[in-house]
């Protein structure tokens, strides 16, 4: 948004009402222009198509293939509430035709293909230098992954790529399908219903196996941790998440932070030292990792504690006012070990919401 004028929203959205807005607008973040102006984030790039985008084939496993030779670049996924940014390369890339994995030193991701419908390579210009990125799309045009390239990034690598993926459609506009109701259907367990989830719960031996029972039962994940007792789950002060962070920075205690799309899942594992507040959002400002958090939009904080063959894992869990996942946090653990003590202990005794105690 620029310094001296509110924004006037086009009466007709096409195209060249959509660039216009962002000439009136040079400021204005292209997700915050497309909200002004009535269209999906995706809408707005495709506007751009022959000036400043490029149409590319979102070939999840050609994409990822074709990622490593870029060097160092800038992982991005985000939700309404949460953006999730590692530095870093991308490397052990495993595909199939279903999903994917890239579990690199740096950039960690679980990635679903079928919800990567549009993709586009884009060039903006800022004074002599280019910044230059792929991006890719839902259906409904929400991002749901975003590689920017950093000044060390292979520029050549990344022109083959997009020359590869380029589309043979280069319209500048797209159709996008209306956003899926948010809210949570009602759904409640019966006595023995809840008695028999519990039982389940308490036998697992790999913490993704909670996936299975929330399918078998029909339930969200949080119509699941609502219903359990407090030995396995139990509702934080809304302090809790902040002090969570700083916590972690003080003790040097390493986490991990999982922040999901509708396409992918991005985590980050190890120490974070910088935490800085500004308005409402909580920043982690780390050279090669950046978290930003409207705190605003947390509806409700939970502690889960799940069992696995090595003991439990324990986790802490941000919800919306719709009772959607916003991001998740545990603390850094290897495989076939039981969870960190010092993570333990700061979970278990974090500020609770009056009622909810920690079995």
């Amino acid at each position: 948004m620029n310094d001296h004028s509110t924004p006037v929203v086009p009466l007709s959205i096409n195209a060249q009402s959509i660039r216009t807005a962002r000439e009136e607008n040079p400021k204005m973040r292209e997700r915050e222009l497309a909200v002004m102006l009535g269209i999906s984030e995706a809408e707005y790039v495709a506007a751009c198509c022959g000036i400043s985008a490029t149409r590319i084939e979102p070939r999840v496993n050609d994409v990822l293939n074709g990622l490593e030779a870029l060097g160092e670049v800038m992982a991005l996924t985000r939700n309404d509430s949460a953006v999730h940014e590692k530095i870093g390369v991308y490397d052990k890339v495993h595909t199939s035709e279903r999903g994917a994995i890239v579990l690199g030193e740096d950039i960690d991701l679980r990635i679903f293909h079928k919800n990567w419908v549009h993709g586009f390579a884009v060039e903006k210009r800022d004074g002599e230098s280019v910044n230059r990125s792929l991006q890719f799309f839902d259906a409904s045009g929400e991002a749901v992954h975003k590689i920017h390239l950093r000044p060390s990034s292979d520029v050549a690598a990344y022109e083959q790529l997009v020359a590869a993926l380029r589309s043979e459609n280069q319209c500048d506009n797209i159709s996008v399908e209306n956003k899926k109701a948010e809210a949570e259907a009602d759904t409640t367990l019966s006595e023995e219903g809840v008695s028999d989830m519990r039982d389940k719960w308490a036998a697992m031996t790999d913490v993704h196996q909670f996936v299975g029972i929330l399918r078998k039962f029909g339930l969200t994940r949080h119509q699941a941790i609502s219903a359990i007792d407090d030995e396995f789950a139990w509702r934080l002060d809304d302090s809790a998440l902040v002090a969570m962070l700083n916590l972690a920075v003080g003790e040097e205690i390493p986490i991990m932070c999982f922040v999901g799309s509708t396409g992918v899942i991005q985590i980050h594992t190890g120490p974070v030292r910088e935490i800085k507040p500004m308005g409402p959002w909580i920043n982690i400002l780390d050279p090669k990792f950046h978290l930003h958090l409207r705190l605003d939009h947390i509806a409700e904080l939970w502690a889960v504690r799940k069992p696995n063959r090595d003991g439990h894992v324990t986790s802490l869990e941000a919800y919306d006012s719709n009772k959607k996942l916003i991001i998740q946090f545990f603390g850094k653990r290897q495989e076939g070990t039981d969870e960190r003590p010092d993570w333990r202990l700061l979970m278990e005794n974090l500020p609770k919401l009056p009622g909810h105690v920690a079995a």
